[in-house]
């Protein structure tokens, strides 16, 4: 028979089917066993009762947590299912017999869990933020192919730095000369963007920090527009459009995901235009009057980058998404443009998420004057040769032009509830962690 899929069997009602998966859980009552079982489209209650073939129950009987099978049977109405219907097993075929299966309903511990990531990725909550994540994915690249944008994917190895090589993994390139894992292709897309317009990156990304927060990992994902003719101001509007686009997209087409992560929807659903934007200064203001009632324990700064701790003490006023935009020059890297009227501030943006979930977007003007990038490489200690032909972009039809990059693992814990990024990829690669 033909394989029916689970996430289809509303469609099948009276019908007999054939499944084809895995065993999730398994109980029994007398004369009947209730099989969970899963083939990835989501999970059904499979039930087999003895009278009507004892050598399937004992097959049944026999069957340990994810062993994989195919089972066929006649799909029935059922009110206290998740997905409405049940199946009533008529045969099972065993493809494997599987026992000591090493995840358990018990509770494990984190590293336990990392370390058999291949297999803890079946579990029912792993399962629902992997599918989110594919979610995040497709809405923000229908955004962009539905805005004109062309997809132009960049190196991974690259020639140098876009911001000095601390954060970066060094590779040697067939012996005779240094390359990098990229850290962002923003350089690359700007000369796409002069060539389509509109352009966009997305593949993935490396950080050599040695950080070891819920918010970071070495190896991520993320998503840069780069945009001719476009100001800081016009990408915290792509930005808005873009997030509104991706929060819809998951509480349209993720409800069930988002019911098994028992995430508060409530909040994703009051999230709306437009998202406040705030000065630097302003920002600044707020955490030392925030230092001053007791509300935040170190007193921030001018002129330094926010901790964790600040962005969420900063997005805790709004409830919803907010800009924060012209950030102190001293602290950006070499290639934002400046404000023309106060030159010590650059024209970078970062959105912070609510909720504690901190900068999901950074990024702004690019500067457009070779002069100026010239200065710029010399006063970051940059080798100029590497970056020539980045100079060309200015020396031939330079034009205004704007970009950011958005990591998908951030916006997919925001989007999920969860703590840490970790979970938002299917393997993670964090310090301390180069396996499975």
């Amino acid at each position: 028979m033909k394989q029916t899929y689970v996430s289809d069997l509303k469609n099948h009602i009276g019908e007999e089917v054939t499944l084809k998966g895995w065993l999730y859980n398994t109980r029994s009552s007398g004369k009947l066993v209730f099989l969970q079982f899963r083939d990835g489209t989501g999970i059904v209650q499979c039930v087999v009762f003895k009278g009507n073939d004892e050598a399937v129950f004992e097959k049944a009987k026999s069957l340990g947590q994810e062993s994989s099978l195919i089972v066929r049977g006649t799909v029935k109405t059922d009110d206290r299912s998740a997905i409405g219907v049940e199946v009533d097993v008529k045969e099972i075929e065993i493809i494997q017999n599987v026992h000591e299966y090493p995840i358990t309903p018990k509770e494990h511990g984190t590293e336990f869990l990392m370390d058999n990531r291949h297999l803890w990725i079946r579990s029912k909550k792993q399962n629902a933020v992997l599918k989110v994540r594919h979610t995040v994915i497709k809405a923000v690249r229908d955004f962009f192919d539905n805005n004109g944008f062309i997809l132009a994917d960049t190196p991974i190895f690259t020639p140098a730095a876009c911001e000095g090589t601390t954060t970066l993994f060094e590779v040697d390139y067939f012996g005779d000369e240094k390359a990098y894992l990229t850290q962002s292709g923003q350089l690359y897309n700007e000369a796409t963007a002069a060539a389509f317009g509109k352009s966009y990156a997305f593949g993935p990304t490396f950080r050599a920090e040695k950080s070891k927060t819920r918010r970071h990992l070495t190896e991520f994902w993320m998503v840069e527009p780069e945009v001719a003719y476009a100001s800081y101001e016009d990408m915290m509007q792509l930005g808005e459009d873009m997030i509104l686009a991706v929060v819809q997209r998951v509480l349209k087409d993720r409800q069930e995901e988002l019911k098994t992560l028992e995430r508060d929807t409530t909040v994703l659903e009051a999230i709306s235009a437009p998202f406040p934007r705030l000065h630097y200064d302003d920002a600044v203001k707020m955490l030392q009057d925030g230092h001053a009632k007791g509300e935040l324990e170190n007193n921030f700064e001018w002129g330094g980058d926010f901790g964790a701790p600040d962005e969420t003490y900063l997005s805790n006023q709004f409830g919803k998404p907010v800009f924060v935009h012209h950030f102190p020059a001293a602290i950006k890297g070499f290639y934002f443009e400046v404000d023309k009227d106060d030159p010590k501030y650059a024209l970078g943006i970062d959105l912070l998420a609510p909720e504690g979930y901190g900068e999901i977007i950074g990024g702004g003007e690019r500067a457009a004057s070779l002069d100026y990038l010239i200065e710029q490489l010399e006063a970051h200690n940059l080798p100029r040769e590497s970056f020539e032909w980045y100079l060309d972009l200015r020396r031939y039809g330079s034009v205004p032009h704007s970009g950011f990059g958005m990591g998908i693992e951030r916006c997919t814990a925001w989007m999920c509830g969860i703590e840490h990024v970790r979970e938002t990829i299917p393997f993670p690669r964090m310090l301390y962690r180069l396996k499975p």
